[in-house]
């Protein structure tokens, strides 16, 4: 049944998105351990049903649909914007910047709608994705981003995406829906 209906919100959807604007891949990050600290890196060899190549999900998620986490510039901006607005309660807004590297994502996209990724296929340079569910905030994130850290990034954690086809991806690569050529036949 649920495979039936993710079928359906991914034909409902792409009947919406055709002419959906490309983006643009604006950061790349590898956890090389559980709990180690996110890596930075320019390009990454993205390996179909596995992940991305030296990120410690990798070996441990096989198959999984939360092999790669995808957020936006736009959607840290949102979570930039709830943070500063709690820590000012009642005094002047003081701006917060957060660093890619403490949401723990794998990949940042600008230039495009995160939400209407979802349930489709997509490429980023040589290699294809598929966006399914929500990437939840966690505990990591009061950690990291103190208190409220949680409640900002609610409905702004991404997705969680597995790769679909093998391909290296690199910072400035273009991000555009994937179309496959229909059948001829």
């Amino acid at each position: 049944m649920a495979s039936s209906n993710t079928s359906n919100k991914k034909r409902l959807f792409s009947s919406y998105i055709q002419d959906l604007p490309s983006g643009e891949l604006t950061w790349i990050g590898l956890r090389p351990e559980r709990r180690a600290e996110v890596v930075e890196v320019n390009s990454v060899q993205a390996i179909a049903g596995s992940g991305l190549e030296g990120d410690h999900r990798f070996e441990n998620t096989l198959g999984s649909g939360r092999q790669v986490t995808l957020i936006s510039e736009e959607y840290i901006n949102q979570v930039e914007h709830f943070l500063s607005l709690s820590r000012s309660a009642g005094k002047a807004v003081q701006t917060v910047s957060i660093s890619p590297k403490v949401l723990r994502r794998n990949l940042v996209i600008k230039g495009m709608n995160l939400e209407a990724l979802r349930y489709q296929q997509f490429s980023i340079g040589g290699a294809i994705f598929e966006a399914g569910a929500l990437c939840h905030p966690c505990l990591a994130m009061e950690r990291n981003l103190g208190k409220g850290g949680i409640a900002a990034m609610m409905g702004h954690g991404g997705l969680c995406l597995k790769v679909v086809q093998s391909g290296k991806i690199s910072v400035g690569d273009a991000v555009c829906l994937h179309h496959p050529q229909a059948s001829l036949f």
